[in-house]
């Protein structure tokens, strides 16, 4: 290992870290130290030639450069405890997780008294994404923490910015996906009260990306998604979108902000939770708004 070319460390092989990670793996000269409590995960990843650590202790020994891809922040500060306690100081951990901002600025502080840096830098788009290392991710560091872990958030995303100080990308992150979360909540309606009227989805897609109403949400969401009503499991699910906005919802309150919208939004995926639904692709709510469309419609009770 040199300086240049540093030991990299990644923890968490699921739905977006195993496509990140098997970028790294791929792009990096180095060597990659991979974690995951799923064995199936972490053979994948030794298969496209990353090494097998077996605990995050052992990859917080070998590694200069710790990603993270973790559920939630309860997960990235406990992590963050066991690589705290473990790795040399000047060790460098970038976590690509989504959590608070609270969280991530509590977690830089924890790793900052063991002399080892960390940046926030969550990643928007999709699982496709980061099978392609085209991920945009939104970074929380100062400018000499970010010129040294850019050239390697490349490895998986193909836009990469710096927002500020710790916490920032977090910011950033949940302000891009609430907005995303409140228009497909009102796509759902849309949807439907066309459809009742008369105009068929494909064409509602169709005229409004023409006008001012168009958006990304639209086009893709929208038309990929709930035109043919199609909402597989393990994309994104409704819970994901829960806990993203209730840290939209908190960081709103902390800034003197009464989110209205991101509650609304919130009840709208919760709704979907209670209604057995939660595990399908977030742009699923549309059933809640018309749960005649949906397989298990009319059936019991």
């Amino acid at each position: 290992m040199t300086e240049t070319i540093p030991a990299l460390g990644f923890i968490g092989l699921g739905v977006m870290g195993s496509g990140m990670c098997a970028n790294a793996v791929r792009k990096h000269a180095g060597p990659l130290h991979a974690f995951d409590m799923n064995a199936e995960a972490l053979a994948a990843q030794v298969a496209n030639g990353a090494a097998a650590a077996g605990s995050v202790a052992d990859v917080a020994r070998a590694a200069r450069v710790i990603f993270l891809s973790l559920p939630g922040g309860k997960q990235v500060h406990a992590v963050c405890e066991e690589i705290a306690a473990h790795a040399a100081p000047g060790t460098i951990v970038v976590d690509l997780s989504t959590t608070s901002v609270a969280e991530a600025r509590a977690v830089a502080g924890l790793l900052a008294a063991k002399g080892i840096a960390f940046a926030d830098a969550p990643v928007a788009r999709t699982r496709q994404a980061a099978i392609d290392g085209t991920l945009s991710i939104m970074v929380g560091a100062d400018e000499a923490l970010f010129a040294r872990i850019e050239p390697l958030l490349r490895y998986m995303g193909s836009d990469v910015t710096l927002c500020g100080d710790v916490g920032c990308g977090q910011v950033v992150k949940l302000i891009n996906n609430t907005l995303l979360f409140e228009q497909v909540a009102a796509l759902a309606e849309m949807f439907v009260v066309a459809e009742r009227a008369g105009v068929a989805p494909a064409k509602l897609v169709e005229a409004v990306s023409l006008g001012s109403g168009d958006s990304f949400a639209l086009r893709n969401h929208g038309l990929k998604a709930m035109v043919p009503r199609q909402f597989p499991e393990k994309a994104f699910p409704m819970p994901y979108a829960v806990k993203d906005l209730g840290y939209t919802i908190e960081l709103a309150e902390q800034m003197g902000v009464e989110p209205r919208l991101p509650r609304l939004a919130a009840e709208y995926y919760q709704a979907a939770i209670d209604a057995g639904i939660g595990q399908s692709y977030f742009p699923g709510i549309i059933e809640v708004v018309d749960p005649r469309a949906r397989p298990d419609a009319g059936k019991g009770a």
